[in-house]
């Protein structure tokens, strides 16, 4: 059996992704697809569908990224997932996604690592997490502001 010839390479990781690329799998992916649209700004590449409509494939680009959405099929169960999203405007991006009917999980506020940021679930049961870097925090610093921080969550007085 002769192998096929190819006259180009090929690339391991496809145009426009990365190497990590999340995969949602949902019951109702269109209305997905609809709020990654309108709440996070998202912006749909592809998309493939079964006879019965309901979405086999697709992929939505997100700022730089890009997530992969199918409907559940056959003995499936959804598989939803926790994203962290950078933005130029965190606030903006999260009363969007509040506007495109999203739960808030966490409101709005400065991080102690740095970044602005909260959380929203969609109606999905997936948790955004919104936010923008508004300084690096690193080493020492970092490490102090974090046990400072988690001192507050646990009530106890500073040192």
């Amino acid at each position: 059996m002769k192998k096929p010839t190819t006259t180009s390479k090929v690339n391991s990781i496809p145009e426009g992704f990365h190497t990590v690329t999340p995969y949602l799998v949902v019951e109702g992916a269109d209305e997905l697809i609809q709020f990654i649209e309108k709440g996070l700004g998202g912006k749909q590449v592809f998309i493939m569908r079964r006879d019965d409509n309901k979405i086999s494939h697709a992929t939505v680009q997100v700022g730089d990224s890009r997530i992969m959405i199918s409907d559940i099929m056959h003995d499936m169960k959804p598989e939803l997932a926790m994203l962290y999203l950078y933005v130029n405007d965190a606030d903006a991006v999260y009363k969007a996604a509040l506007d495109a009917k999203a739960e808030e999980v966490q409101p709005m506020k400065d991080q102690f690592y740095g970044d602005r940021s909260g959380a929203v679930k969609d109606r999905w049961g997936n948790t955004w997490w919104i936010a923008t870097q508004k300084e690096e925090v690193e080493g020492e610093e970092l490490e102090r502001r974090a046990k400072e921080a988690y001192r507050q969550q646990e009530g106890v007085p500073a040192e």
